[in-house]
């Protein structure tokens, strides 16, 4: 008897969850369609949606295109041409002092400061790597490495910019320091907590030290400018693929955050693009003390930066523009843009699979946790660095 009304629960639940779970997307959806068309009309929703979306990929996403090209070429020959060898050679002193790390952690740095954060992964399934870290080291590298995530495409954006005929190329350096002090801070609580699990292990027992030759193809019969060539070639085709790669991330993301973000044209609801129901600002008042105390924000709306840089920094950047036309940033929100941008860099869309690549599945909430403290202080610090500098100047 009870055997029978056991069965019986679990297939009710069984069927709940089969008819459930498929009306979640609808309902979520339905709630936030029904609440902007109740505040925007139904044809302008629409129309403001597609328009801000197809404005987006004109304006701003084919500009981070060409960045991304650049810098990809730029990238390549830096590495081609073993440049990026003497940066790791005078930042390894750094490493153990800062992150606790070994000096061939640096690498990881480069790598994703001229790439995205994906590109840890390819150095950490390196066994010939590995196998100079401790397993709690190893798995903070996906920190470490993150923070500097796209950090060349992000200055070049921040630093091109000009408010009021003023260059943010300092302000954008300044925030490169801020990115580096959130490293710090998000490597150290990582391996704090991997430690507590993992202990003092390397990453690569010594059964499995079987070296694998790394065969350096140099092409003998390339002459030096068909080398150049085909770096900047390579690295070009590389940045179209992160450009592309960007799309979905900034239309998507990008146009909902600007949607919640801006409110009605001056005309009321029209159909524009970058019109909105001014949600975050709301929420953003609530807390505007503390995001000015904390980054200087003296608008609610900043809090979009790096709510967005959560995701995807890419789509993050393409805020900056509005915001400058709208005249309420100044040095001190591209310094705290760009260390939350660079610090964070989409870092809840990539650490899960990065983790799970690396083998540590487990971990996955404390690299979470631990960065998201990393990327408030990396905000905080180039706050107060650009206040300093301020003063000083």
């Amino acid at each position: 008897m009870s055997t029978e009304a056991n069965t019986g629960i679990k297939r009710t639940s069984g069927l709940s969850g089969r008819v459930l779970l498929p009306l979640l997307p609808v309902v979520l959806l339905g709630a936030f369609f029904g609440y902007l068309i109740s505040v925007m009309g139904a044809a302008n929703m629409f129309n403001t949606l597609f328009a801000t979306a197809h404005d987006l990929l004109l304006n701003t996403v084919l500009y981070l295109m060409g960045i991304c090209v650049l810098a990809g070429a730029v990238g390549r020959l830096l590495l081609e041409f073993g440049t990026v060898g003497i940066m790791e050679l005078l930042l390894r002193p750094l490493m153990k002092p800062a992150f606790n790390l070994p000096g061939k952690a640096s690498l990881a740095a480069v790598m994703t400061f001229f790439s995205d954060n994906p590109a840890v992964i390819s150095l950490a399934n390196d066994r010939d790597y590995a196998r100079s870290f401790k397993a709690y080291q190893l798995v903070s590298l996906a920190n470490f490495g993150t923070a500097f995530g796209m950090g060349l495409i992000v200055v070049t954006f921040m630093g091109t910019k000009h408010i009021g005929g003023e260059s943010m190329l300092v302000p954008a350096v300044i925030g490169v320091l801020g990115a580096i002090a959130g490293s710090v801070v998000s490597t150290r609580l990582m391996q704090r907590f991997s430690k507590a699990h993992l202990g003092e292990a390397d990453h690569v027992s010594s059964e499995q030290t079987q070296e694998q030759s790394t065969e350096e193809q140099q092409d003998a019969g390339t002459s030096i400018g068909l080398k150049f060539l085909n770096a900047c070639l390579d690295g070009g085709k590389s940045g179209v693929e992160l450009g592309v790669a960007i799309i979905p991330g900034v239309l998507i993301i990008a146009t909902v955050v600007m949607i919640l973000t801006f409110g009605a044209g001056p005309e009321g609801y029209t159909g524009a693009a970058y019109q909105g129901v001014a949600v975050l600002p709301e929420l953003g008042s609530v807390l505007s003390g503390v995001f000015s105390a904390l980054f200087g924000f003296q608008s609610a709306e900043l809090i979009a930066f790096p709510i967005t840089s959560l995701g995807a920094v890419g789509a993050a950047m393409t805020l900056v523009p509005p915001f400058i036309a709208k005249g309420i940033i100044t040095g001190n929100e591209i310094a705290v843009f760009t260390a939350m941008g660079m610090c964070w860099s989409g870092y809840l869309s990539t650490h899960t699979a990065m983790l799970d690549t690396l083998g540590y599945r487990s971990l996955i909430s404390s690299a979470l946790l631990s960065h998201s403290i990393g990327g408030l202080i990396a905000g905080v610090f180039a706050h107060y660095a650009y206040l300093a500098y301020a003063v000083i100047l």
